[in-house]
């Protein structure tokens, strides 16, 4: 095996193991060579990314990295200007994880392109459409899947007793997916966004991204002429009648199974969780269910449930002092952005009573998060206060530690709780 340090491939620059954190550089300070940071591996990323980033931060805003086979971006200033221009930072990745995945969608276009497709979801999303029609529809299934979380009893999961079939219901509704279970939703959901996420390029992963897809596009082809003669509020159902492709009806509709379930299901199970573990905060939300929204934005900062997103430069440019090649494969990593220090103060801890101030986990320009709103509805306005409410002395499980995971996506994976 070869000792030779690892190199960039675009820019030449190597790795230089020990060397000591400097300062970020400066518009106005010399351009310097993306630092090569080998020493990233994916399966401490998956376990706990945040110490990754806070070495990664210090070292510099911009760094490549060889296990990801991209430059990972993690600096709240460096992400906050890639979102802003999409010019010269293109959504349109060639060899796109996720267009191998779930199609080429509105995700992974640039304007025009991907104004029009993001249009075509605007009916269903809008706010006034959630308070007039889907919040009544999320209180349903908050008490039915609450309940079925009460009838199981202490010891039950958090997580996939409660927070994934809610959401999963929700999103198939929101859908339109009248031929399919929340089950199905939440199969397709975690198999093609395993593919989204798979750097280490598992052929088993990419067979079970390729099984799901094929079952979605069939789903659709089904549900859209029936949607087109017996309409309701879902996002098929308005796709029936506009002059989209079929193939990118497709593809938003797999992005938005990815994205539409794991992150009210992720930001659910994270908020209770933080919550549990800081006895005055959750006294304070208690006392005041006001106090629940900042809950929701203060634990999207802290941990971001979509943690890291692609892009692609259309030309050689400087990025926060570091010199970047045209055709620079890059992670916006939003899940080291909403920590860094120079925005947030104390970025590790969580705290709902921290100065206001904007994070962006759910993205930033023309592509800020389509579905930001239904996510805050049915978290933050329906289900956290009947959690707390329904569920009298709620804490962890001491005897069965809860489990968080991921990177590119991160959420609970596993969260035993117990009550009277």
């Amino acid at each position: 095996m070869s000792t030779a340090p690892a190199t960039c491939p675009f820019t030449g620059a190597q790795a230089t193991p020990g060397t000591a954190p400097v300062p970020h550089a400066s518009t106005e300070s010399a351009v310097r060579e993306a630092p090569v940071a080998d020493w990233v591996k994916i399966e401490d990323l998956y376990r706990d990314p945040f110490p990754i980033y806070q070495r990664l931060r210090a070292e510099a805003p911009v760094h490549w990295v060889p296990a990801v086979n991209r430059y990972m971006v993690t600096s709240y200033a460096a992400c906050h200007e890639i979102e802003q221009d999409e010019a010269r930072f293109s959504a349109n990745e060639r060899n796109s994880l996720m267009k191998r995945s779930m199609g080429h969608s509105m995700l992974r276009k640039d304007n025009p392109e991907h104004q029009v497709d993001r249009d075509s979801y605007g009916a269903t999303l809008r706010p006034g459409t959630i308070k007039k029609h889907w919040n009544g529809i999320f209180a349903q299934n908050n008490e039915k899947y609450l309940g079925q979380l009460l009838a199981k009893g202490p010891g039950a999961d958090f997580v996939w007793d409660y927070a994934a079939p809610y959401t999963a219901e929700n999103l198939r509704l929101i859908c339109g997916f009248h031929n399919a279970t929340q089950q199905d939703m939440q199969r397709w959901s975690q198999t093609m966004i395993d593919g989204t996420g798979n750097y280490a390029d598992d052929p088993e992963v990419w067979a079970k991204a390729e099984a799901s897809s094929a079952e979605v596009d069939a789903a659709i082809d089904q549900m859209l002429p029936y949607l087109a003669k017996n309409p309701d509020h879902s996002l098929l159902s308005n796709l029936a009648s506009m002059p989209i492709p079929l193939e990118a009806i497709r593809a938003n509709l797999k992005m938005t199974i990815g994205g539409g379930l794991n992150e009210p299901r992720d930001v659910l199970a994270t908020t209770v969780w933080a919550l549990l573990q800081n006895p005055g905060q959750l006294q304070a939300v208690r006392q005041d269910p006001a106090l629940l929204p900042k809950a929701f934005e203060e634990s999207v900062r802290w941990v971001a449930p979509i943690g890291m997103y692609p892009r692609e430069t259309t030309q050689e440019l400087v990025l926060e002092g570091v010199r970047l090649p045209a055709g620079a494969r890059l992670g916006v990593v939003l899940g080291a952005a909403n920590r860094d220090p120079l925005v947030f103060e104390d970025p590790e801890t969580f705290n709902i009573f921290r100065e206001k101030k904007p994070h962006l986990a759910f993205g930033g320009g023309v592509h800020f998060c389509a579905g930001t709103w239904i996510a805050r509805a049915q978290v933050a306005q329906v289900a956290l206060p009947e959690v707390f409410e329904k569920l009298p002395n709620l804490r962890l499980d001491p005897a069965t530690a809860s489990i968080d995971a991921g990177w590119v996506f991160r959420g609970m994976t596993k969260m035993p709780i117990l009550w009277d």
